[in-house]
Formats: structure tokens, C-alpha cells, sequence
């Protein structure tokens, strides 16, 4: 009886102490004049890093056997990436197959069915990201074209 009495005492002593430390450190932040600037400027890195596009050089698509390694190297990235955890950069693996892929129809297919739905979600969240980066780029281009012609 004593021994269940020591571990209930010892336990709440473990309890208050960690209460008291989740207090301290809430009124620490709270209370730090930096912190919401610091937090502002990590999303906004963060932010910043997850909409500056595909990171790995697409190959040259006139070359079909470069392309082919291309794709099956980063399906197979993506797909260990995923399996190990790393959820956003197998997404973005698997979407620079998908972008250098001749039926990505059948490719989306054959992910929906293959996995999570949350992660298949991501993905397409992330080919959406891609093509309206690259429609920014078609007007832009568009634009200076134009600006030449005038």
C-alpha cells in the first residue's frame, strides 16, 4: 500500500513540475517582443520554400531514355520518401514524375489507389501550386513579348 502511495505522490509531483514548466514557458513567450515577428518570418520562409516550385532540374524532354530515368528515379524517391515519413518531399518527388510523365491521367489514377488519402490530397494540392506557377510564368512571358513588340 505504501509503494502505490509513493508512485500517486511521485506522480503528481511529476505532474505539477511539468504544469508549472508548460506555465513558465507559455508567459515566457507571451512576453518575448520577437516572437511573433520570428514566427511571422519562418511561415513566410516556409511558405516561400514550398511555393518556389519543383527544386530538382526537369530533364531535357526531347531525350526519351533521359526522361524514362528521369521518371522512375523520382517515383522510386518519392515512394521511399513516403514510406520513411518524409511526406512533402515525396509529394514533390512524385509530382516531378507526374510533370515529365506522357499519360499522367493514368499515373494520378494509379496513385489514388495506391495511397493515403491525405497524401494523395497533398499531391494534388501540389501539381494545382505547379501549374499555376507555371501559367504566372506563360503570362509573364507573354507580357515581355509584348513589351518587345510595342
Amino acid at each position: 500500500m505504501e509503494i502505490s502511495k509513493t508512485i500517486g505522490i511521485a506522480a503528481g509531483v511529476a505532474g505539477t513540475l511539468f504544469l508549472g514548466y508548460c506555465i513558465y514557458f507559455d508567459h515566457k513567450r507571451r512576453k518575448d517582443p520577437d516572437f511573433k515577428k520570428k514566427l511571422r518570418e519562418r511561415r513566410k520562409a516556409k511558405k516561400a520554400a514550398a511555393s518556389a516550385g519543383p527544386r530538382t532540374t526537369i530533364p531535357n524532354l526531347a531525350d526519351h531514355e533521359e526522361v524514362q530515368r528521369f521518371f522512375l528515379q523520382e517515383i522510386q524517391t518519392g515512394e521511399q520518401l513516403i514510406s520513411a515519413g518524409d511526406i512533402e518531399n515525396g509529394v514533390e518527388h512524385l509530382a516531378n514524375a507526374i510533370i515529365v510523365c506522357g499519360q499522367p491521367t493514368q499515373l494520378l489514377q494509379v496513385l489514388q489507389q495506391t495511397l493515403p488519402a491525405q497524401v494523395f490530397a497533398l499531391l494534388i494540392t501540389r501539381m494545382r501550386q505547379y501549374g499555376n506557377q507555371a501559367s504566372e510564368n506563360d503570362r509573364s512571358k507573354l507580357q515581355d513579348m509584348n513589351d518587345d513588340l510595342e
